[in-house]
């Protein structure tokens, strides 16, 4: 396995409640974060804080330029239906990527002196699992 670059990077999600996972358009960055809780279980006597783990956690986020030709996530963020989603980190090598379903939110942000930006986050609804 290689180092790659970002610029290939695509996340497909369903913009609405059926149907195939789409590429969201004019996407320029995306993040995906893993964690479990750690649960103190410190006892008198031990000489140091001790943990256990707890349920793992999976979220994401999104960002990049609005488009008013598509949805992007706008449906999938006023639902609250939980969508199918695959984040290729390159896409010219479909051999490795992560999926599951995530409940979306989304921001839209102008400025004077800017384009209009979108950005988002998403939260694990199922297992976020990685193929490759």
């Amino acid at each position: 396995m290689a180092r790659i670059a970002a610029r290939s990077g695509r996340l497909y999600a369903n913009l609405t409640s059926s149907g195939a996972a789409e590429p969201i358009a004019f996407l320029n960055n995306w993040s995906l974060n893993f964690a479990v809780d750690n649960i103190e279980v410190t006892a008198f006597g031990d000489t140091n804080k001790t943990y256990v783990a707890g349920l793992p956690d999976a979220q994401g986020s999104y960002g990049g330029w609005y488009d008013n030709a598509t949805v992007q996530l706008y449906t999938a963020a006023s639902d609250g239906i939980a969508r199918k989603f695959y984040l290729y980190p390159d896409t010219t090598s479909s051999t490795q990527y992560f999926f599951g379903t995530a409940v979306f939110d989304m921001n839209i942000e102008g400025s004077v002196d800017g384009a209009v930006q979108i950005s988002g986050d998403f939260s694990a609804a199922s297992i976020f699992s990685k193929v490759g």
